[in-house]
């Protein structure tokens, strides 16, 4: 039973991309995306682009934690988060 726990919690989701060209200064913010019912009702989300503030080239990063799953776990997939992480 607790390999069983380990492989399901062993999946991630990772989405990286970039603005303009990429971090310059390595500022780092972060911020929880809230949802319901495995991701499809969304109860709060972060904005990456007001995360930058006036920042013209940054990366961004929306991922699943490993806090963030095993919420998900200990909820059956009703509380599902994500993290949103803006590197200037």
């Amino acid at each position: 039973m607790f390999s069983f726990l380990c492989f399901s919690m062993a999946s991630c989701y990772t989405l990286t991309y970039t603005v303009g060209d990429g971090s310059k200064t390595g500022e780092v913010i972060k911020k929880k995306n809230h949802y319901l019912v495995y991701g499809l009702a969304p109860l709060k989300t972060s904005d990456p682009t007001k995360m930058a503030g006036d920042a013209k080239n940054y990366d961004v990063t929306i991922k699943h934690t490993f806090v963030d799953g095993l919420l998900n776990v200990l909820t059956s997939g009703l509380y599902t988060p994500t993290t949103t992480i803006v590197i200037k």
